[in-house]
């Protein structure tokens, strides 16, 4: 071969380049893929019937799919009664988890209440998890906890109040009190031992005017020692007796 003919090294100087991209490309693309990547089975949770005294809590599992260290940047509930523990950084393919606690007395009736889950993966910077339910309260007062008397003072007839216990052990009301016996007189009846009792209440003012009163039942419950109704009297003249 001729010294000075070069066609042959030409004809393979494009291998040293093939070379280098088979070593640096695959490297190159293996790093834009590794990055975290969450998945959850679940993003919503329905506590079903509960009581405005419990605590209700529930735990959301969240795994990364990715390559790299997924981070919960921060759990952001959408109301102060929400606790929420958290695992910080989850590695490439493990699980944590993501606990919300509501706290007692903090739901009534239908509630449902959002929970913003900010995170470092480029597929899905933040999520929203939703918990629902439908609560009871512990002790039920019906038709109200206020009495109110209107018209003329001589004609109301005596008010009853019913308190229905949801609670899992028997209600005790353990003593009554009344603060305006000069007003309304206030007795407590059972209808049924620990569940149910009925508190009537009748007023004794005879005249016009207005007054607004209290009674006060003693309870064996923890958390609600005490219930209060409250006694609202508006008395005027009959107006058919009226000249």
């Amino acid at each position: 071969m001729p010294l000075c003919d070069l066609s042959f090294f030409r004809k393979f100087s494009w291998l040293p380049l093939a070379a280098a991209f088979l070593v640096i490309g695959p490297v190159g693309v293996l790093t834009a893929q590794a990055q975290p990547r969450a998945e959850l089975t679940e993003t919503t949770h329905d506590f079903g019937q509960v009581r405005e005294d419990m605590s209700l809590v529930h735990t959301f599992v969240i795994k990364n799919a990715g390559t790299e260290n997924l981070q919960v940047l921060d759990v952001d509930p959408d109301c102060a009664c929400t606790v929420a523990n958290y695992d910080r950084s989850i590695p490439p393919g493990g699980t944590g988890r993501i606990s919300l606690e509501i706290k007692p007395f903090s739901v009534i009736h239908a509630f449902k209440k959002k929970t913003l889950v900010r995170l470092n993966a480029p597929n899905q910077p933040s999520l929203t998890l939703v918990v629902t339910g439908n609560a009871q309260r512990s002790i039920e007062i019906e038709p109200s906890h206020i009495v109110r008397f209107r018209g003329n003072p001589t004609d109301v007839p005596p008010a009853q109040v019913r308190l229905v216990s949801n609670l899992t052990f028997p209600l005790e009301i353990i003593k009554l009190q009344n603060l305006m016996p000069d007003k309304f007189d206030a007795t407590l009846k059972t209808e049924r031992p620990g569940k149910v009792y009925v508190v009537e209440v009748k007023n004794k003012c005879q005249d016009q005017g207005h007054y607004v009163g209290m009674i006060e039942l003693y309870t064996n419950v923890v958390h609600r020692p005490k219930i209060y109704l409250r006694v609202i009297a508006d008395f005027a003249p009959d107006s058919s007796r009226m000249p």
